[in-house]
């Protein structure tokens, strides 16, 4: 099924673009044709005709120039031309005439229909006058003819303004549409910004009136987010830190008492909460004093594999360049290079530096994930298949932080099947 978006650009410029100049070419070209098809084919129709008068004045005084009181000079002055009533009687093209110019025809048939002869028309090409041919009287007359009163020749300034005109509207429509399309651009930058975790400052809403609209709401978007996300971390902040007495004065409570099953059970549960704890409020601290800057990626990468007693074999660029969150993205390494190490015993690390993006992809040879559970892996506090979670601590928070930290900064962290025979997770952030 033909659709019209296939064959137009998908750009708003070029789209803007396209709509401005094509009208303009369309109504230059129609404009042209018509200029040249109507109104200068009848001028050049009238000019004919005015010529063929004045060349039947000539006719007349050649047959009759016997009789005739008025003299050759002043028929020719009179009519301003030049004719001779006894021409060579070679033909035209012997003459060296040249091919006949645009509107000769229109000339001949006028010359023809006035004079009742046949008659030729023709340029020599010793001089830049028609020479007219026809007989008379068994003579050649030839009449000679100033090329400028058979033809506009002024015409092609017309031409020549429009063209000027045209070039000069696009001139202002591409400026305007330069304008119009660049504040749209900075408010896609900025928002592109934000949703990165980003600050713009010196963005400003500017342009139309509906693009400052737009921008003015994504600022204020962002604005609402920002207060969102400081307030959660405060909370959280706050009520990891209030949790903490009670939590101790229950583990302290417990350590007087007689060791038991249920006693070691409950120790057990009291050692978990104390850990989401320790992870809330580092989370919080986290987040409270990191702020975005630019890093060396795969230095961070390296660092966060050797803080881990096995061996994790790192592969890839010495330098990827990135912005974002140094502490966030370390902690998100972290907790992924933790999920590694404790489900595989052997862990491979692969640096990709592409032109948009840095990814690192984290090989494990544990058990893995079904493939119909990866996303359910990310929900919090989430239990899977007992493969991979039997006999193993943990809050059930790590893949979920990783990924909130990952698509904060504009990526993702997806799940999927090791070489290695395990899980693989790609963390991907952009430049």
């Amino acid at each position: 099924m033909f659709r019209l978006r296939d064959i137009t650009p998908r750009g708003l410029y070029a789209r803007s673009l396209l709509m401005v100049v094509l009208p303009v070419v369309l109504i230059l070209t129609l404009t042209t044709w018509y200029y040249y098809d109507s109104h200068i084919a009848e001028v050049n129709r009238k000019l004919g005709q005015s010529i063929a008068r004045d060349v039947s004045v000539v006719q007349d005084y050649c047959e009759r120039r016997s009789v005739s009181p008025i003299s050759r000079d002043i028929i020719a002055s009179r009519l301003d031309l030049t004719f001779s009533c006894d021409a060579p009687d070679a033909a035209p093209e012997a003459e060296g005439f040249l091919e006949a110019f645009s509107y000769r025809n229109v000339l001949r048939e006028e010359l023809r229909i006035r004079l009742g002869v046949p008659v030729v028309v023709g340029l020599s090409p010793n001089d830049s006058l028609i020479h007219i041919r026809f007989p008379a009287s068994s003579q050649t007359v030839e009449v000679l003819v100033e090329r400028k009163r058979a033809v506009t020749i002024t015409s092609h300034f017309f031409i020549v303004w429009v063209i000027i005109f045209s070039l000069l509207m696009i001139a202002l429509a591409v400026a305007f549409l330069n304008q119009q399309v660049r504040s749209i651009l900075r408010l896609s930058k900025a928002a592109r910004a934000f949703g990165r975790g980003r600050d713009v400052p010196d963005f400003r809403p500017s342009g139309a009136n509906e693009v400052r609209e737009a921008a003015r709401a994504v600022i204020d978007m962002k604005n609402r987010l920002t207060a969102f996300a400081e307030q959660r971390t405060a909370m959280l902040a706050g009520v990891s830190h209030d949790l903490r007495t009670p939590l101790t004065r229950l583990k302290l409570a417990l350590a007087m008492m007689d060791e038991t099953d249920e006693i070691r059970a409950m120790k057990a549960d009291l050692d978990d909460m104390g850990m989401m704890l320790e992870g809330y409020l580092a989370f919080a601290k986290g987040e409270e004093s990191d702020e975005p800057a630019e890093f060396d990626f795969a230095g961070l990468v390296r660092e966060a594999a050797a803080g881990f007693a096995e061996t994790i074999s790192v592969t890839g660029p010495d330098t990827i360049r990135i912005k974002g969150r140094r502490l966030a993205i370390k902690r998100a390494l972290t907790n992924l290079l933790s999920n590694a190490v404790k489900f595989g015993d052997t862990v491979q690390i692969t640096l990709v530096d592409g032109p948009h993006a840095a990814e690192v992809h984290i090989d494990d040879d544990g058990p893995g994930i079904p493939k119909d559970q990866h996303e359910d892996a990310f929900r919090p506090f989430s239990r899977l298949d007992e493969a991979r979670t039997q006999n193993t601590s943990g809050i059930g928070l790590g893949l979920t932080l990783a990924r909130d930290t990952a698509r904060a900064h504009g990526g993702d962290l997806r799940l999927s099947e090791s070489a290695l025979g395990g899980l693989r997770a790609s963390l991907r952030l952009p430049h």
